[in-house]
């Protein structure tokens, strides 16, 4: 009988040439990226995470370990804070929020993860859709907090069933491939995957909101323009929300 021949372990990926993190169209290597060093032999590497629920609210150990000037920290504090007062702004614009009648959510340009996590308080489920060509990719930071998420081109059809989601949140979306591809396909494809009955929220800087709102008109979407922040204070983005419960 011919020996087996033994499997060799891949080698070590070069992570100065490779990011660890990408999942869109990235070349598979043969190769395994190593655990980040530690400087005392006690610590974990990596970072411990904490259980569920606690875990969403602890600050994730790249958040931790990556920046250590704090800013990334900082950032990371106010988002929290600044998705929490949205979406309490939420509940007042979209009843059927805290009514439990959404289930499945997406929040189309996830960030840290914030919208989620201010979302948790309800029986419902998000995912969180990192757009792969965004300043910062945060999905590893989104898995950290124990949400589920995914990379995204928004400028091709998402992989899904039509209509699977009650809830549609796209914050900058719009802004952010205004000058990549036809925003008509962006929201056409949203159109797709929000069930009837759902709704759609907006967000996006006032221009840009004008042209958006321009083409839901088109396909007969009655969307309601707000204001960005129902704090009072001066911010230029605005809100575009459509609430399907709401027409005839």
């Amino acid at each position: 009988m011919e020996k087996l021949k033994t499997s060799r372990s891949p080698k070590f990926c070069n992570s100065s040439e490779s990011d660890p993190d990408a999942g869109w169209y990235t070349k598979m290597t043969a190769c395994i990226f190593p655990l980040p060093d530690m400087k005392d032999v006690h610590e974990v590497s990596g970072g411990v995470l904490e259980k569920w629920p606690m875990r969403l609210k602890t600050v994730p150990p790249r958040v931790k370990s990556e920046n250590d000037d704090g800013f990334t920290l900082k950032a990371y504090i106010k988002d929290n804070r600044t998705w929490k007062r949205r979406v309490s702004d939420y509940e007042i614009m979209l009843k059927s929020i805290s009514s439990g009648k959404y289930r499945n959510v997406m929040d189309m340009n996830a960030g840290f993860g914030g919208f989620a996590a201010a979302m948790v308080k309800y029986p419902i489920w998000v995912m969180n859709v990192v757009p792969f060509d965004a300043k910062s990719s945060n999905l590893g930071i989104i898995f950290e907090r124990g949400l589920i998420g995914t990379y995204m081109d928004w400028c091709e059809p998402f992989s899904t069933y039509p209509r699977t989601y009650d809830l549609i949140h796209a914050s900058g979306i719009f802004s952010m491939y205004m000058d990549k591809c036809d925003i008509s396909d962006i929201v056409l494809e949203m159109h797709r995957i929000v069930r009837p009955k759902g709704a759609v929220i907006i967000r996006d800087e006032k221009d840009v909101i004008v042209k958006v709102k321009e083409i839901t008109d088109k396909i007969r979407w009655k969307g309601t323009v707000v204001a960005g922040d129902q704090d009072g204070t001066f911010h230029s983005e605005m809100i575009l929300l459509i609430d399907h419960n709401d027409t005839d």
